[in-house]
C-alpha cells in the first residue's frame, strides 16, 4: 500500500492493519486515542488515531468524522498549517505525517499572524454544521446567530458545569461562582461576528514542525469568539514564546479593548471540560478563573 493507493481505497486501511501489511510504530496520541505512525510502501508516513480498546465502550458516533470535518474546515482557510486528512473512517482517522521540531521565536511569530488570518476567515454562525466533541465529551455545535455571550454561556459553560457538580469535582461554592458569571454574561461584550476558531487550543494542540511552521491538531473547531483560542493558549503553562505569538497576532488584527479582563471567562470553558472529565484536580483552577472573570466584570467595550 502506497499513498496513492490509500487515497483511492481508504476503507481498506483497517484490513491492512489487521493483517500487519503496513509497518506500524506506536506514538503518543494524547489522553484519549491510540496513535501510530504508519510507513507505507513508497516511504510516505501517515499518523493514525483510533479508539482504544481500554476505553471499554465503542467509539462515540461521529467522533472521527467530527475531527476530520474540523480539520478540513480549518485547512480551507489557507492560513495556519493543518495536517491533511488522508482517511476518515468511523473507527479511525489518518493524517499526513508531520516531522516535528523545536519551538522558535520565528515560528511563534509566524503562527501569531496566521492565527489572526484563520480567525478572520470567519464562520457563518456560532457553532458548526457538524456535531461537536471536545476531548471525549460531546459539545453542542447547534448553529446560532448569537449574540455571543448568551451562546457561550448556554453552549460552552453550563453543559460542563452540571457534570462537574454531579461527579463531585465542584462544590456549591465554585458552582455558585460560575452561576453568578452566567447570570452576568451579557456584560462581557462579544459583539464581533463569529470567528473560525480551533476551539481546544491549549498548548498541547500546537504541533511545532521541523520546517518552522506551527500546525493545528485535535480541534474542536467551530464558529466562536477569537479571544477563546488566545485565552486557551495561555493555559497549562502557556505556549512556547506565547508573548511573540500574541504580539504578532495583535500586529495583524488588534484585539478589542478589555480583552485581558475577558481571558479568565474564555478559559473557564476548557477548565470546566477538565473538571467534567478528570474531576476535582481542576477545582481550584475553575475557582480562580471564575473569581477573576467576576472581578473583571466585563468592563470591555468591543470595537466595531
Amino acid at each position: 500500500m502506497d499513498l496513492a493507493y490509500l487515497r483511492a481505497h481508504p476503507t481498506q486501511l483497517p484490513t491492512f492493519l489487521t493483517h500487519q501489511r503496513i509497518r506500524e510504530t506506536p506514538v503518543s496520541g494524547g489522553d484519549i486515542c491510540t496513535a501510530a505512525r504508519l510507513t507505507l510502501d513508497d516511504g510516505h508516513s501517515v499518523f493514525t488515531k483510533s479508539w482504544p480498546e481500554r476505553a471499554g465502550r465503542p467509539v462515540p458516533e461521529g467522533f472521527f468524522a467530527t475531527e476530520a470535518a474540523g480539520l478540513r474546515w480549518l485547512r480551507e482557510a489557507d492560513a495556519v498549517a493543518v495536517p491533511e486528512v488522508v482517511v476518515a473512517l468511523p473507527e479511525l482517522l489518518a493524517l499526513d505525517w508531520v516531522e516535528t521540531g523545536e519551538p522558535t521565536p520565528a515560528a511563534a511569530e509566524r503562527f501569531g499572524r496566521e492565527l489572526a488570518d484563520l480567525h478572520r476567515a470567519g464562520a457563518v454562525t456560532f457553532g458548526a454544521p457538524w456535531p461537536g466533541f471536545i476531548g471525549a465529551l460531546p459539545q453542542d455545535n447547534t448553529p446560532e446567530p448569537g449574540p455571543w455571550p448568551r451562546w457561550f454561556a448556554d453552549r460552552r459553560l453550563l453543559p460542563y458545569l452540571r457534570p462537574s457538580v454531579d461527579n463531585g469535582a465542584l462544590t456549591p461554592a465554585e458552582t455558585a461562582l460560575v452561576e453568578r458569571l452566567v447570570d452576568r454574561i451579557d456584560e462581557y461584550g462579544g459583539d464581533e461576528p463569529p470567528a473560525r476558531i480551533h476551539g481546544d487550543l491549549w498548548p498541547g494542540n500546537l504541533l511545532w514542525g521541523a520546517d518552522g511552521r506551527v500546525r493545528l491538531v485535535d480541534p474542536a473547531a467551530h464558529g466562536g469568539h477569537r479571544e477563546t483560542d488566545l485565552a486557551q493558549l495561555a493555559l497549562f503553562g502557556g505556549a512556547p514564546y506565547g508573548d511573540r505569538i500574541l504580539a504578532a497576532y495583535q500586529a495583524r488584527w488588534p484585539l478589542a479593548d478589555g480583552w485581558r479582563e475577558r481571558v479568565p471567562l474564555h478559559q473557564l470553558h476548557l477548565l470546566l471540560v477538565h473538571t467534567a472529565l478528570f474531576g476535582a484536580a481542576y477545582r481550584d483552577a475553575v475557582d480562580r478563573a471564575a473569581r477573576a472573570a467576576l472581578r473583571g466584570g466585563g468592563r470591555a467595550t468591543v470595537d466595531p
